[in-house]
């Protein structure tokens, strides 16, 4: 039985070795033509290891390109994002649980009948109504446009972490004479303060990622978004590479950062609710 178990476990990490390596290949591959010079790279040999190491392309993308105001408007328009979207979806995903009420059934169908559609469907509507608003080309129709994206999903994701939480304790509040609001931000939320992480991770990534609704709907260059200025950089008789991949590393370098300060919320939200008490 010993040897048996070794085996398995031999093979497991032999596995999860081979999945590592899949998905570390692309992340070494872009870091390390980042630091080749562009004859090295243009040179079309397959070097992991550059021959010059260089910081060039890094420098260049600062310097060359309107990076800068890409970075501020990714940080604005996914923070104003992130942070209504989650909230509303708290709200949503507590009332959903807490409340019964007519139509609740069909609202929480209609949260899920939105995501079987293609967001390619809703791009020419919402540039019209954008239109009508006046908030064409502009961070607040954008915004508003990724809220409507992000709050179906997440209203589903904060209810399944409310359900987990037992209603006794808003009860037990309710008697001491706490009000609603109370109760949610003092009591459940924190309680669900893994599910929050997790909702506002994938709101997160959705919105900083997001290239098609930010190309069409932002015209100004002062405007676009790190997904539109990276793609940008596809000349049209030739393509920087390791300028290109420079920007890229960069641009995840948020990703990274919020990934590492909520692991411990997003890990633990992973087993959340398995156990039904």
């Amino acid at each position: 039985m010993k040897r048996r178990a070794r085996i398995t476990m031999t093979v497991r990490y032999i596995i999860l070795t081979i999945a590592s390596i899949l998905v570390l290949f692309p992340i070494l591959w872009m870091i390390s033509t980042s630091l080749k010079d562009t004859p090295e790279v243009m040179s079309g040999g397959v070097n992991w290891i550059p021959k010059k190491l260089t910081f060039d392309a890094y420098k260049r993308i600062f310097t060359d390109y309107p990076f800068f105001s890409y970075y501020k408007s990714s940080i604005l328009i996914t923070f104003c994002t992130v942070s209504v979207g989650v909230l509303f979806a708290i709200f949503a995903g507590y009332g959903a649980t807490r409340f019964q009420f007519k139509g609740k059934g069909a609202f929480l169908s209609f949260l899920l009948v939105t995501q079987m559609f293609p967001s390619i469907m809703t791009l020419i509507p919402f540039y019209k109504l954008l239109k009508i608003l006046g908030l064409s080309n502009s961070y607040k129709g954008i915004i508003l446009v990724y809220i409507s994206h992000t709050i179906p999903f997440c209203s589903w994701m904060m209810k399944g972490y409310f359900e987990s939480i037992p209603t006794s304790l808003d009860e037990s509040a309710m008697i001491d004479g706490g009000k609603r609001l109370q109760i949610l931000f003092q009591i459940v939320a924190p309680l669900a303060l893994p599910g929050i992480a997790s909702t506002a991770i994938y709101s997160f990534i959705q919105t900083w990622n997001e290239f098609m609704f930010a190309s069409i709907l932002l015209n100004s260059e002062k405007l676009k978004t790190l997904p539109v200025g990276i793609g940008q950089m596809n000349g049209f008789y030739r393509i920087q590479y390791n300028d290109m991949m420079a920007a890229c590393f960069v641009a995840s370098v948020p990703i990274l950062i919020i990934y590492i300060l909520l692991q411990r919320y997003f890990i633990s939200s992973l087993v959340a609710g398995a156990v039904k008490e």
